[in-house]
């Protein structure tokens, strides 16, 4: 999806604020962020603690170079500014892919909607900041010291709105309004789960090193919070709908895709925005896809509603981690651009834009790990990052499809912490004996000079550089050398050129807990096997980006000089009865030669979804269609492939590894 940010959810705050006279700052000039948080607290009234969490579940604390996050928010405490960011006017790339990703039926490259202007109540806490602090909003923006003061006076000045006690001594339990008030939602659950998430924060405290170098500590506090302050929001309420699948923590809502025949209604092959199935007991769920939305949220929901457009499970909004889910996790979504993944696959939408190379928050992190874990033990999903992949790990399905696949989350998204979140981290668990490495770069100080974020009027990106920021992805070059050139994707440059450094080019990238087979070292660097060829990476000793790891890889068996590489694992022939057209084994532009290792996924069985008319009119439709042949799923280059199981020796991946 994509065109322009379009910022137009229309969330609480728009009341009066009440003035808030600060006192006497102890140090006027505080040199440390954690001086900083310090002295706006005392300022304005606010507890220590509850100013920190609250920062902390917006940003972690983070500058994020002074650009916006996926909600237009700015700095460590995400005062938001629709306004700005909407005036930038900065347009993003189109669908190219095709979401439903199956070629046996006709292409789906739906016309997205008439784009509605912005509303004028939008996300806009920064103008409120100004007025109550008296700093310019271009200094709330850029400046540290400036964006913690106007969080503060929010706090302080929602306080005094709603007649709760106001001082940096008073007890933190009494701002349990304030805080829900702060996540900018408009209703009770949504605002409810932030603030349940900021007082989890103070219980258990927080310590990290912020992107730009700051020390910054939480105490731990035990504090249960006085929850009737909520009810003098004012907000909406909500009656959860029955049968949303969401852990009970979570506000979810839904907001139903619609499935329905198009056109005059009389041609059952002619229908939107999804498929019905039986999922799991008709197959299993494997994967669950990561996507950003290229759009805002509220723009979201209009794309998931029309009939003739596409559809996804769920969307998640950044400013506060609100979910809707669309489609239910029995039922297959065109999300993913390949039909075997959709089959397979849940689809998740975080509000956001990769190539603009804005922030996520911490609140939408934590949301989507809750949700993500949910899905994967109600489904026996494994969590790692063989089963929760990004719309950029998802392989094209033919040759003429890969160039066009999307590539969001983007290099951006913070792999590594939402593994934390997710309680399954990433470890080592071997040595540069045991053949595989496991990409954990460290995500602050990581932070690769991409280019191509702003696109011209045409819509082709610009040479101008991304702003520097933290990133998952570890750069791959042709030979040990920063110099080299990088390597080569052949799906995404047929001409042979190397891979380049735009922002949306992953053809000479790994990323964070994706594992490949080790092809070579040298000193400071380290060779895996990516897309046929050897791929250095940067990896000293002193400051490792990757992980020594243990597991299985494939090899091609003995006698076969070159073995195809597939984007799907699709039956044979003979498995298909009649009636049911064929569909061919075709392999990628890719080269897997004698030689060369590469990690194993899974081992996965080969099936095609028979889903062509609505409400399966024709005989034989809803059908899964199994073949004897099995596939290996393999970390093939930034996405994974798969390659038949039967031109493959699978050992541990300790044997024959490169000394």
């Amino acid at each position: 999806m994509g065109r322009r940010i379009l910022l137009s959810t229309a969330l609480v705050g728009a009341a009066t604020l009440v003035p808030v006279s600060p006192a006497p700052a102890a140090n006027p000039t505080p040199d440390t962020r954690q001086q900083q948080y310090a002295a706006a607290a005392a300022e304005y009234g606010v507890p220590a603690s509850v100013l920190l969490a609250v920062s902390y579940l917006e940003s972690r604390w983070d500058t994020n170079a002074g650009t916006p996050s996926t909600s237009a928010g700015y700095g460590p405490m995400h005062l938001t500014d629709a306004k700005y960011v909407n005036s930038l006017g900065e347009p993003h790339y189109g669908p190219q892919e095709d979401p439903r990703g199956d070629d046996s039926r006709a292409p789906l490259h739906a016309a997205e909607p008439a784009v509605n202007p912005p509303a004028d109540a939008a996300l806009q806490t920064l103008d409120a900041a100004a007025a109550v602090t008296g700093s310019g909003k271009e200094v709330l923006r850029s400046d540290t010291t400036a964006n913690v003061r106007g969080g503060a006076a929010l706090l302080a000045s929602y306080q005094k709105q709603i007649g709760a006690p106001v001082g940096a001594d008073t007890d933190p339990a009494a701002w349990y309004g304030s805080v829900a008030r702060y996540s900018g939602s408009d209703s009770t659950d949504s605002a409810a789960s932030f603030a349940d998430e900021v007082y989890a924060t103070i219980r258990t405290g927080a310590a990290r090193t912020t992107d730009d170098g700051q020390r910054v500590t939480l105490a731990a506090r035990n504090v249960t919070p006085q929850k009737s302050w909520l009810d003098k929001l004012g907000l909406r309420k909500v009656t959860r709908a029955y049968g949303v699948e969401c852990p009970e923590e979570l506000a979810c809502e839904s907001i139903p895709a619609p499935y329905q025949l198009l056109g005059d209604g009389t041609d059952p092959e002619y229908y939107g925005n999804h498929d019905l199935s039986d999922r799991p007991a008709r197959q299993k769920i494997e994967y669950i896809v990561i996507h950003d939305t290229e759009e805002t949220y509220a723009r979201t929901l209009e794309l998931v509603q029309d009939p003739a457009y596409v559809s996804w499970h769920y969307t998640m909004r950044s400013s506060d981690g609100h979910t809707a889910q669309h489609v239910r996790t029995k039922d297959v979504a065109w999300q993913a651009g390949n039909w075997y993944i959709n089959a397979k696959s849940i689809g998740i939408e975080h509000e956001g834009f990769a190539r603009q190379g804005t922030w996520y928050t911490e609140t939408m992190y934590r949301t989507s790990a809750k949700l993500v874990g949910y899905l994967a033990k109600k489904f026996d999903i494994p969590l790692d990052r063989q089963h929760i992949i990004g719309h950029d790990n998802v392989p094209g399905t033919i040759p003429s499809t890969v160039r066009g696949m999307h590539w969001d989350p983007g290099p951006y998204w913070d792999w590594s912490h939402y593994f934390d979140l997710l309680k399954a981290p990433f470890h080592g668990t071997g040595t540069p004996a045991t053949g595989l490495v496991t990409m954990d770069p460290d995500f602050a100080s990581n932070r690769p000079a991409f280019w191509g974020c702003q696109l011209d009027e045409k819509g082709n990106p610009t040479s101008e550089p991304c702003p520097l920021r933290g990133s998952s992805s570890v750069i791959l070059h042709s030979a040990p050398s920063q110099d080299a050139p990088l390597v080569k994707d052949a799906g995404l440059h047929p001409d042979g050129s190397p891979s380049t450094m735009e922002a949306s080019d992953h053809g000479a990238r790994a990323s964070t807990g994706q594992t490949y087979a080790i092809a070579d070292r040298q000193g400071d660097w380290t060779a895996i096997w990516y897309l046929g060829q050897k791929a250095w990476f940067y990896n000293p000793a002193s400051a490792p980006v990757a992980k020594w790891a243990t597991g299985f890889v494939v090899t091609p068996k003995p006698g076969k000089a070159t073995i195809p590489v597939y984007g799907r694992a699709y039956p044979e022939a003979a498995a298909y009865p009649p009636g049911a057209p064929y569909q061919t084994l075709q392999p990628l532009q890719y080269t897997l030669s004698a030689g060369q290792r590469y990690a194993v996924g899974l081992v996965a069985p080969s099936e095609f979804y028979k889903a062509y008319t609505f409400a399966g009119t024709f005989p034989g439709d809803w059908t899964v269609i199994r073949g004897e042949m099995q596939y290996v799923q393999i970390q093939f280059g930034h996405r994974i492939m798969f390659v038949n199981s039967d031109d493959v020796d699978i050992r541990p991946s300790a044997v024959g590894t490169p000394s």
